[in-house]
């Protein structure tokens, strides 16, 4: 199998480092080591899609990025300041991060959901208020689902509920949005429909971080590649100089071509005929 381990680059902001970075960061869960001293800048008002193979450590980076997960060393930074050291409120009024498969209360409507996101603008002195109820319907038409809001979370289909969802961190009103693995469990229309309206969200100025499992999705849609593989960064950049047919059989151990998408010219993985593996080699 070919090797493929070139020098990350750094995307920078003309100031230096981006406002959402990691620097030598190790995690770990239980003293198990997940990422081990990786440093990384996300690219001010990119749309970066992180792609590497299951248990590589995006998931976990994601919730370093996003305050939810402690680092064993280094640190993830907000602004060049490490986000373990910004209390959370704060936090969440500059980045709003959506996990993976997030499960709503029983019985609550579209609208009190996406009202969810207007809580770190709130106080002891500052309850609901216009601001709010505008941020929310502002979040509802953005995502297309205004027809939807006297509905029951539980009533939607999966793309429906997934717009939803994008709906209560778009109501947060933040610069940065994470988005872990948004478009598992939906079919492929529904995959499309989440994709495109990330595409619209990052054209209007947002700054997004999206992880993926889909190659050929992640190259449509990213302005930056991250690829990871075993805790660590083995490449990034734009999509069709990162994506090649050496990298995916090197971090993914898939034979393949690279092709252009005949629709938008970005880089398509085509896998070989008989590419996968025996059922018995997976087995030993």
């Amino acid at each position: 199998m070919n090797t493929y381990s070139p020098t990350p680059d750094s995307p920078q902001t003309d100031g230096g480092r981006s406002r959402l970075a990691a620097q030598n960061l190790v995690l770990a869960y239980n003293h198990t080591v997940i990422v081990d001293d990786l440093t990384l800048d996300l690219p001010d008002g990119g749309f970066t899609v992180i792609i590497g193979p299951n248990a590589c450590g995006k998931s976990t980076l994601l919730k370093a990025l996003s305050r939810t997960l402690t680092p064993a060393s280094g640190s993830a930074l907000l602004d060049g300041v490490p986000i373990t050291a910004i209390k959370s409120k704060k936090v969440a009024r500059q980045l709003a991060m959506l996990p993976q498969s997030p499960i709503a209360p029983e019985a609550i409507t579209v609208r009190d959901l996406v009202g969810r996101g207007r809580y770190p603008h709130q106080t002891l002195l500052r309850q609901w208020s216009n601001a709010d109820a505008v941020a929310v319907n502002e979040a509802l038409a953005a995502t297309s689902i205004t027809n939807l809001a006297d509905r029951y979370v539980s009533e939607l289909s999966g793309g429906q509920r997934q717009r939803a969802w994008i709906a209560m961190v778009l109501a947060q009103q933040t610069e940065l949005l994470l988005l872990d693995e948004p478009t598992t469990f939906l079919d492929i229309a529904h995959q499309y429909e989440v994709l495109e309206l990330c595409s619209r969200l990052h054209a209007a100025g947002r700054t997004l971080v999206v992880v993926l499992h889909d190659l050929n999705q992640a190259a449509r849609y990213a302005s930056h590649l991250v690829v990871m593989k075993d805790g660590a960064v083995v490449a990034q950049g734009n999509p069709g100089e990162v994506l090649t047919a050496e990298l995916v059989e090197s971090v993914f151990g898939l034979p393949c071509v690279v092709v252009a998408d005949p629709e938008t010219g970005t880089p398509m993985v085509v896998p070989k005929a008989g590419a996968s593996r025996p059922l018995e080699s997976v087995l030993v």
